[in-house]
């Protein structure tokens, strides 16, 4: 890491700013509340430990967030929202500038960034850095377009009449982010929101706190009116819980399982209606058709099922193959996985880390086909025909992701029909795009990012 790119005036207001050693220097990371373009340290004086998974070390310790911190948050947040406030008198252009700036920086932090997520999750650093941190930047730059092109519509009514429509910001949005990509999924909430003038309550996964609060400190350096990011580390069940309940809270978006989806919802309901976004488990069925490219095939099922160490709601966790092909596509798939490289997430040779955290062992096989695993398994089973393999893949209470190799258009329109999933990808797997919405049927959520 190059020193001079690290400022150090960003963490001059912070109360204990923790220095972690990586490779040869010590950067100062925020692990501290952040309100109101401030940092704070706990009301309760909590904190709770962040793990590097990699080597079963303490990273360091964070601030513990809980109601009275997420109600001062959500204070600042609303008087953020204000109207005549700087950031409600702002212009929509300016908006946008503003998460260029954000982009600019995080492109300029982008190897201490991927380092930091590296250390917090596990996940291998050249995935960090040329997957999610480019995720990050090109979700930015493609809602900063966005921020002067949000309209209304003008609409036909009685001659003695005008009637149109206005697009209006939500008003305070709570965030809860989850662990396995806790940076991509910041910025794919904070992103759209702050396009629309929104203002933000987040609360990051309490296993990976540290790039989220990092980015606290670019949310300010960018030149963001304070109040209108805010960043309070924590436990579910407190910080989220108040979050959700709140009821000076408008929306809340939620990425994660399906449990916990379920509670939040019913929390929103109880409190004020707050509109509510989920994005939660996936079963997800790869079908693989007999005259699909079988090499583009294996290789796609493959990532697809251990891309982030398995830990993705996209993941490929059901391989249908067509039984005239299924030898020779588990025997490929084997190879594949033996070849797999697992060690050192910062070796540039390694493919797959460690898990977030411990895994258990199952013992049944009914279970990997139907819950989440969220680890690195991959069932393949045959099928005999269309109608036969449309049944078992729609036949799961989860709808997010589904994928189809085959070379005809005819096959693949028919069963990207028939599958009952939010996105359908045709001889591709995790193929995710700004422009794109994303989301899933049934107990995969409400709604759509992006």
């Amino acid at each position: 890491i190059n020193p001079s790119n690290y400022n150090p005036q960003i963490t001059n207001s912070v109360p204990h700013p923790t220095s972690i050693q990586i490779w040869m220097y010590r950067v100062l990371v925020p692990n501290v509340i952040f309100i109101n373009n401030e940092w704070h340290e706990s009301k309760s004086g909590k904190k709770f430990p962040t793990f590097n998974p990699s080597k079963g070390e303490k990273i360091c310790d964070i601030e513990e967030g809980d109601k009275p911190d997420v109600d001062k948050a959500v204070e600042a947040a609303k008087a953020a929202f204000q109207r005549g406030s700087p950031w409600r008198q702002m212009d929509a252009v300016s908006r946008g500038r503003l998460l260029n700036k954000l982009a600019d920086l995080i492109e300029r932090d982008r190897v201490l960034l991927a380092t930091l997520e590296t250390m917090d999750t596990g996940k291998p650093f050249l995935q960090a850095f040329f997957i999610d941190l480019e995720g990050c930047i090109k979700t930015l730059r493609y809602y900063a377009g966005w921020a002067d092109k949000i309209q209304g519509k003008t609409i036909p009514v009685d001659d003695n009449y005008a009637c149109f429509t206005r697009h209006e910001p939500v008003g305070v949005c709570g965030a809860i982010t989850p662990w396995n990509f806790p940076l991509l999924m910041l910025i794919w909430k904070m992103a759209p929101a702050l396009c629309c003038g929104n203002t933000l309550v987040v609360k990051p996964a309490e296993q990976t706190p540290l790039t989220s609060l990092y980015v606290g400190s670019l949310i300010k350096e960018a030149g963001f009116p304070p109040g209108v990011v805010n960043i309070v580390p924590g436990y579910g069940p407190t910080a989220g819980a108040a979050i959700s309940t709140h009821p000076q809270v408008d929306k809340i978006a939620f990425t994660g399982s399906t449990e916990v989806g379920k509670l939040i919802k019913e929390a929103a309901s109880k409190s004020n209606l707050k509109r509510v976004t989920l994005e939660l488990g996936g079963k997800n069925p790869c079908i693989v058709c007999a005259d699909a490219d079988l090499d583009l095939a294996v290789d796609c099922a493959h990532q697809g099922a251990f891309f982030n160490q398995g830990q993705c709601c996209t993941a490929a966790s059901r391989v249908f193959v067509d039984e005239r092909v299924y030898p020779e596509f588990v025997r490929r798939s084997v190879e594949y996985a033996q070849k797999r490289l697992v060690g050192d997430p910062f070796d540039a040779k390694t493919e797959q880390g460690p898990q977030v955290s411990l895994l258990l062992c199952f013992y049944y096989s009914l279970l990997f086909l139907t819950q989440q695993i969220f680890g690195p398994v991959q069932p393949i089973m045959k099928f005999k025909s269309m109608e036969e393999v449309i049944q078992r893949a729609n036949n799961t209470e989860y709808g997010l992701t589904a994928a189809v190799f085959t070379k005809s258009l005819d096959t693949a329109l028919t069963l990207a029909s028939a599958l009952q999933s939010g996105t359908v990808w045709i001889n591709c797997y995790n193929s995710l795009f700004a422009e794109a919405p994303f989301g899933g049927f049934k107990m995969s959520g409400n709604g759509r990012e992006l």
